[in-house]
């Protein structure tokens, strides 16, 4: 196989916002669930659903007959409790989209409602929907929120209460594991097997790199889901226990990176498998462990810091804790990353004609700003006194220019709307609102040192690359008119050698 050794196609690049010598990293922690494990989201998040509506009918409310809508909700949205709505938001915190339930907000409720407002996700009105595990528990909240307003939900409640019911739905579906069960029963239908994730690990480990496995998941469901995951793909005789170094399971991210718990080891005897013994000491290798700390991983590795790069796919969770706190180095795992790279590609011959229109557009306005101005001077009286045409010859060019402007408007609307339609109709791309950085593109940038949509893109790159970060941008850096354009212009492979 060598399809690792030539460049990857674009959407499986690895993209570097801070510079990271794959050289110096001694250690690499991953993830499961959407990091090394990557389920189809649709048919995970559709049960997921259905268990949390069964929830809901048992205990008297009328949504039997609701279903899960995948493109009502994406990873990087924010549900305000208080309102009942879901938003898009701009790196700054303003609010671009917004839906009250499952409705569009115009744009003059929009801006009634968040004008003046700020996201700041560390005040409890905001939930962030950090991972992909989040998309049904949104779907539900909207579609709740459209029952509430309908005067179909029994005794006082708000906006914060249905969201506090649907959460403790999802919490308790998760936990009492008949959704587990239906996976581990049946994984090949919920889960998107890759033969190139083992070999990245391979790669990785042979180069002389620790593995290390840190989940939230439980023993009980770890063991068969990565058996099934990456057994079949791993050289003849060997398992995925042999692979990873340290393995920690229901580890209580992002706790485990930033309290100290007790620490205990798996059991993994026969007629034992899943009991607990309280551990001390160094972790031991082929050994899983319940719990812990990071710290307690650092001390046992004698590695720390910028030593270590950890992988997963929740944003707070995963990167934006393990970086604040323990200042590991950080990659985040964004699976749509493909779908939005290949949209953006699609898209790229409608947008330079965008592009040339708004250069035109702006070339318009700013004749008329200047022809304005003229106009407001000689009606005042002040100002130079040039040679200049004739004021009727003024507020003829003054029309003909708002013609000319207003033609140009129609023919950019429809590529605007496509644009801001892109990989979900409803919400336009993931690291976009308008033409500005999404709230998430900005975590991302601020928390990630890189980001990809797999593990197997570590295969492209090879445990030794250098991974540069490209010269950072501003608004008076040389860029296409109209601004720092929405689509890049070329393509390159941000991974050198």
């Amino acid at each position: 196989m060598s399809t690792h050794l030539t460049a990857p196609p674009p959407e499986r690049g690895l993209f570097c916002n801070r510079t990271l010598n794959m050289r110096a990293i001694k250690a690499i922690g991953y993830d499961m669930d959407y990091t090394l494990i990557h389920y189809k989201v649709e048919a995970w998040e559709q049960r997921a659903y259905e268990h949390m509506r069964n929830r809901l009918v048992a205990q008297g409310w009328p949504v039997a007959h609701l279903t899960f809508d995948p493109s009502l909700a994406m990873r990087g949205l924010i549900i305000d409790t208080e309102k009942g709505n879901l938003l898009k938001a701009n790196r700054f915190g303003f609010v671009k989209k917004a839906l009250h339930g499952t409705r569009p907000m115009d744009f003059e409720s929009q801006r009634n409602e968040y004008a003046r407002t700020i996201i700041d996700l560390a005040e409890r009105r905001w939930v962030f929907l950090n991972t992909l595990f989040s998309l049904s528990e949104a779907c539900l909240y909207a579609q709740v929120v459209d029952l509430l307003d309908e005067g179909k939900l029994s005794g006082p409640m708000g906006y914060t209460d249905v969201y506090e019911h649907v959460r403790r739905s999802l919490d308790a579906t998760h936990m009492e594991g008949a959704l587990k069960a239906e996976i581990i029963a049946d994984p090949g239908r919920y889960v998107l097997a890759e033969a190139e994730t083992a070999l990245a690990l391979l790669d990785q480990k042979n180069a002389g790199k620790k593995l290390l496995l840190i989940t939230n998941s439980e023993w009980a469901y770890t063991l068969p889901m990565m058996h099934a995951a990456f057994d079949p793909y791993l050289p003849q005789g060997m398992t995925w226990r042999e692979v990873f170094d340290v393995v920690i399971v229901s580890a209580r991210k992002p706790e485990f990176f930033t309290t100290r718990s007790s620490l205990f080891e798996v059991v993994t005897a026969p007629g034992q498998e899943g009991l607990l013994r309280p551990h001390s000491g160094p972790l031991k290798p082929g050994v899983p462990y319940f719990g812990g700390s990071a710290t307690e991983v650092e001390r046992s590795l004698g590695m720390s810091g910028d030593e270590i790069l950890y992988v997963g796919d929740h944003m707070f969770g995963d990167v934006h804790v393990t970086k604040n706190v323990l200042r590991w180095r950080t990659a985040l795992v964004l699976r749509e990353l493909e779908d939005e790279i290949r949209a953006i590609s699609a898209f790229r011959a409608t947008e330079a004609r965008l592009a040339e229109r708004m250069e035109q557009k702006e070339r318009l306005e700013a004749e008329s700003c200047q022809v304005r101005l003229e106009l407001q001077r000689r009606r005042l009286g002040y100002g130079p006194r040039e040679p200049s045409p004739p004021d009727e010859q003024l507020h003829a060019r003054a029309a003909e220019l708002r013609l000319q402007l207003e033609q140009l408007d129609a023919e950019l609307g429809p590529m605007a709307r496509a644009a801001s339609e892109l990989s979900n109709p409803v919400w336009g791309l993931l690291t976009r609102a308008g033409n500005d950085k999404s709230h998430l593109a900005r975590q991302v940038e601020r928390y990630a040192d890189i980001y990809t949509s797999r593990v197997s893109n570590f295969l492209f790159a090879t445990p030794f690359v250098y991974l540069r970060s490209p010269r950072g941008s501003l608004p008076h850096d040389p860029s296409t008119p109209g601004g720092t354009p929405v689509f890049p212009a070329t393509t390159g492979n941000t991974a050198a050698p």
